[in-house]
């Protein structure tokens, strides 16, 4: 599938879905073509709250294609709903990737600095496969790139790499974009992905 029928079927079904988070307008999706169930759950923090987690990668065409739809939804996020963002790590490159992910966040800046990197990636066509392309990115962008090379070589974000590819093994993520829900579930990476992890997230928020 190209990257912009991925782009307009995921808007649709995420907008289908607007407003109606008690039900997901009936949904009822799949088992093994809409989701996984873990054989083994994944402990989540005891937040109190549905944990759902974005598995992505920033040189996924289909991951940037989703992100508009994401934001839309996050705008409407419920208040017994926690998200966070992990990127894979499945090779050498993809790690590399996951450092770009975690220096922003070490640095305050995913806010600032996220939907750039994707643009760098997939606008601008400038990938970012080295400590020296992440310096020439953070320059071009104003951030001071002492700072960035610091963060990127730092314990913290060696740590939190470490983490997501644990995470990654764990809700045994193969595709990207993939929504692990309450440490149970995985949406799988379809055009419907965010009607489907709403339709996960009511089945453990009523039923448990």
């Amino acid at each position: 599938m190209d990257r912009r029928t991925f782009a307009l079927q995921a808007a649709a079904l995420a907008g289908s879905a607007a407003g109606l988070p008690a039900r997901a307008q009936d949904f009822v999706p799949t088992e093994a073509r809409d989701f996984q169930v873990l054989a083994r759950p994944v402990a989540v923090p005891p937040t109190g709250k549905i944990e759902v987690i974005e598995f992505f990668w920033y040189a996924c065409p289909h991951c940037f294609a989703f992100e508009p739809a994401l934001e839309r939804w996050l705008e409407r996020l419920p208040s017994d709903v926690g998200f966070h963002r992990v990127p894979v790590g499945f090779d050498a490159r993809k790690e590399i990737h996951q450092r770009i992910f975690y220096t922003w966040d070490a640095l305050g800046l995913v806010d600032q600095m996220h939907a750039r990197t994707f643009q760098r990636f997939h606008v601008q066509r400038k990938p970012i496969d080295s400590l020296a392309d992440m310096l020439a990115f953070a320059q071009d962008n104003g951030v001071d790139p002492a700072k960035v090379q610091a963060a990127w070589n730092g314990f913290s974000v060696q740590t939190r790499c470490r983490e997501a590819r644990r995470l990654e093994d764990d809700y045994g993520i193969s595709e990207m974009p993939e929504m692990a829900i309450g440490g149970r579930f995985v949406a799988l990476a379809r055009p419907g992905v965010l009607i489907t992890t709403d339709a996960l997230i009511n089945r453990i928020r009523y039923h448990g």
